[in-house]
């Protein structure tokens, strides 16, 4: 089970079941969203998100015709990322967890707009 909440502390949500994967996003909407390199991503299933506290500050904007994006209307925290296409799914945010995310997040996607000023990783 993943838990976690926005800045503000508004928001709180748990998200039950296993992750089907972890990714980091380097599409140029996560970058212009997170205000970072990259948004990164916990992939699981819908049905076991709960927003424990602060479901009407949640708001959603459409990045794309299939892209949705949450995030809490009161400190602008990024909380969650959907698809209409994949409804059954969610990807959380893994900033916004609680606690550390314990596994390797090992996906890259859309590399081609990976920011030339990420360092690089020391292969040892």
């Amino acid at each position: 089970m993943l838990r976690g909440s926005c800045l503000c502390g508004a928001v709180t949500y748990r998200a039950d079941g296993p992750v089907d994967s972890a990714s980091h996003c380097y599409c140029t909407m996560c970058q212009k969203q997170h205000g970072a390199a990259a948004g990164t991503y916990a992939n699981v299933d819908r049905a076991g998100l709960r927003i424990e506290r602060g479901e009407e500050l949640i708001t959603e904007y459409a990045s794309s015709g299939h892209g949705r994006r949450a995030f809490c209307r009161q400190c602008g925290s990024t909380l969650f990322w959907r698809s209409e296409r994949t409804p059954d799914r969610i990807a959380v945010t893994l900033g916004t967890l609680d606690a550390p995310f314990p596994d390797p997040v090992d996906i890259e996607l859309h590399t081609d707009t990976k920011p030339s000023w990420l360092p690089t990783q020391d292969p040892r």
